[in-house]
């Protein structure tokens, strides 16, 4: 998942573990492509994993806690079977220690192919030996009870980085119907674990490194990792982004975006492609040609000097085809026509993204988080807009489209300074109906405690009836500090 906000997150975390905190105040994403969904008890309903990265355990600040949320026919509710994992979670690899981050980031898959999904937890800072920050990996099992237990994925080049599982993305990247585990570290190679995974310590069908053309450079690895298939030849292939430190065109910076393409060895250098730049990034068949489209969300404004950057944030879809990513682009802004709102700087449109099919016609819809929105007095509060495909299939449209913040009337709460509404967006059928419901995350709600509100499709659009609000403190999560419940999403 991992976008503007995650940079955020992780410029949190470096002021954290050096004695500051800095607030994060403006907002990652999964695609209805080839990546797999997630049922962690295999009872048939999608589930959601919802990261508190910064929560104390026991104590421990920062030591990070993962919220599982167990979806069911009436969808994510207060009620909802739910489960609070950490280091210090019975058979849970590892103990809760100050400034772990235990859940910075996830990826959900069934790496056993036992039938029920499992869950990739980053702990990127976690102290390994005399390597403060070298970072770890665990898989947390899934089974008819929900997840539980772990297995912890070796670093099979400890000297060689830090931050072992910063970022993580879970798809088949060989065509040999087995999940594999893309890890980003602070070097520049993203290091590729093979399907094969089991409960044996290290257990995985072996490991290789591709390093995207985008990074280079001493401590510049991957803020990003991204999976779809582009190229319609059923095996995923991956966008990274990162820092880029050399390119032909001159462009240098820190959201640079690149396409590297899977294939029966698994991922590779060959056929790569520069794309726009962006924080964040979806895959889905946008225009029903049966090739990938990619989704680049640009949250900065005009005066950042990041290439392609516009006051308010944008939306770039860049088309698939049977080379990868295609000359076709479109954009969205709150500009747009048909768009709810206006383009003003910070408001962060395009800080997070998700695509889902909310009305079941079979076109693929898009969630776009504005989490620096300022509406009234409250600055910063937060807002998400939905854009629905066209009808005739020719990709997303602004015709239609809704705009939902916390006063949005039968939406739950209410808008607040920095409430951050929209830091994290997920569009997934919760309830089994077909339909894709809208799940929100709110990472600065209650200064920082963060929170989820849930909305349902009513099989047209998503509507407000029937909404939940989850806080940090209602489903379990230590409010000590700032946990920022809700930063993060897999499922």
């Amino acid at each position: 998942m991992h976008n503007r906000f995650r940079a955020a997150l992780a410029a949190a975390t470096v002021a954290a573990l050096t004695g500051g905190l800095t607030a994060a105040t403006t907002g990652s994403a999964a695609a209805e492509g080839a990546r797999p969904t997630a049922d962690f008890n295999g009872d048939g309903f999608r589930d959601l994993a919802v990261s508190a990265p910064f929560a104390a355990v026991n104590g421990r600040e920062r030591a990070g806690q993962v919220v599982v949320l167990y979806g069911s026919a009436s969808g994510i509710t207060t009620g909802s079977k739910r489960t609070v994992i950490s280091q210090d979670s019975p058979g849970v690899p590892g103990t809760a220690e100050i400034g772990d981050i235990f859940g910075h980031d996830t990826a959900a898959a069934d790496f056993n192919d036992d039938g029920y999904t499992d869950l990739a937890v980053g702990t990127p800072f976690e102290r390994v030996g005399d390597d403060t920050a070298g970072g770890f990996v665990q898989i947390i099992w899934g089974s008819p009870a929900g997840l539980s237990g772990g297995t912890t994925i070796p670093d099979p080049q400890p000297t060689y980085h830090d931050r072992f599982g910063y970022v993580l993305e879970a798809a088949d990247f060989d065509g040999d119907d087995k999940a594999d585990l893309a890890i980003g570290t602070s070097s520049s190679y993203v290091r590729v674990f093979r399907g094969g995974f089991g409960k044996t310590q290290g257990q995985h069908g072996g490991a290789y490194g591709v390093r995207p053309a985008i990074l280079g450079g001493d401590d510049t690895g991957p803020k990003n990792l991204h999976s779809g298939d582009v190229n319609g030849d059923d095996i995923a292939d991956l966008v990274v982004d990162g820092y880029e430190d050399s390119s032909s065109d001159g462009e240098y910076h820190w959201n640079a975006n690149y396409y590297v393409p899977g294939s029966a060895s698994g991922l590779t250098a060959n056929g790569q492609q520069k794309l726009p730049a962006g924080f964040i990034t979806d895959i889905g068949d946008l225009n029903s040609d049966g090739f990938g489209d990619i989704v680049i969300g640009m949250d900065a404004d005009a005066d950042s000097g990041l290439p392609g950057s516009r006051t308010g944030g944008k939306v770039n879809v860049i088309h698939g085809s049977a080379y990868g990513p295609g000359g076709d682009r479109r954009s969205f802004t709150q500009d747009t026509p048909g768009v709810p709102g206006g383009s003003e700087k910070y408001d962060g449109f395009g800080a997070e993204l998700h695509l889902g099919d909310v009305n079941g016609d079979g076109h693929l819809d898009l969630a776009v988080g504005a989490p620096g929105e300022s509406l009234g007095d409250a600055k910063y509060t937060g807002a998400v807009v939905v854009l629905y495909g066209a009808a005739d299939g020719s990709g997303l449209t602004g015709t239609g489209a809704q705009f939902f913040e916390q006063n949005t009337p039968g939406v739950p709460g209410g808008n607040e300074t920095n409430d951050n509404f929209g830091s994290e967006v997920h569009l997934a059928d919760m309830n089994n109906d077909g339909r894709a419901d809208l799940t929100i995350g709110s990472m600065g709600e209650d200064n920082g405690d963060g929170a989820v509100t849930t909305l349902r499709s009513d099989g047209t659009r998503i509507s407000t009836s029937g909404g939940f609000f989850l806080s940090a403190g209602t489903v379990g999560v230590s409010r000590a500090g700032t946990p920022l419940f809700g930063v993060n999403f897999a499922g």
